[in-house]
Order: C-alpha cells, then structure tokens, then sequence
C-alpha cells in the first residue's frame, strides 16, 4: 500500500482545511457536506456522543456560532492509498488554555472525500 501519495495528500489536505474554514465560520452547510451521508457515521465530541448524520447535523444545527476561533498545530494527514485517509490535529481556542484535540478518518466516496468517523477532546489545562 501507498503511503501519502502527493496528489492523494494533497486532495484531503484541501478537503481538511475546507472543513477547518467551513467550522471556524460556521458553515453548516459545508461540514454537513463532508461528513458521509449514513447511519454509520459517528461524531464524539467533548459533551456529546453523535451516532448517525441526523444527530451530527442536529448538534450542529444548535451549537452556538460564537468563540469558534482557533488555531491548529502539530496536524498529521496520513492517506493510505488513493481512498482512505486520517487526520490529526491539536488545537487552541482563543481564550482558553487547554488543548484540543480532533481526529478524522477521510474516505474517498463517489462523492468525494467524506469524513466517517470523528473525534474531540480537550485536554485539562
């Protein structure tokens, strides 16, 4: 198996930092669009456990749209072959001091590349 195929990374960095914009900005549109369209896609967050599109876009509907600023680091985008990918991030909202940290599992669909699995945490300051 291909490890980090450039034009394969590349199309799932570009899709990562079309989610990161579309959650700073609250576009609920777009983080609707990349998340897969299934029963089986999950979403653990901080407060909630989201099983099920309807849930994530439920949650994301009622989330406040303010203090979404944050910056990211130590990213990791790992593609396995040309389908399947993760991405691994660490980040700070402004104001607070503790670190979050996000997981996703990319997977090329005929629609394109589609978050099926997500998570995040924060650590304790």
């Amino acid at each position: 198996m291909d490890v980090n195929i450039p034009e394969i990374h590349a199309e799932v960095s570009a899709a990562f930092a079309r989610y990161e914009d579309a959650l700073v900005n609250n576009r609920t549109d777009v983080l609707d669009e990349l998340f897969w369209t299934s029963d089986f896609t999950v979403r653990y967050g901080v407060g909630e456990n989201l099983r099920g599109i309807e849930a994530i876009r439920a949650f994301r509907l009622a989330r406040p749209s303010v203090g979404l600023a944050r910056t990211l680091q130590h990213t990791v985008i790992t593609t396995f072959g040309r389908e399947f990918a993760t991405a691994m991030t660490e980040f700070q909202r402004e104001g607070s001091a503790s670190t979050g940290r996000q997981s996703q599992t990319w997977v090329r669909l005929p629609e394109g590349w589609r978050v099926v699995a997500a998570h995040v945490s924060l650590l304790a300051a």
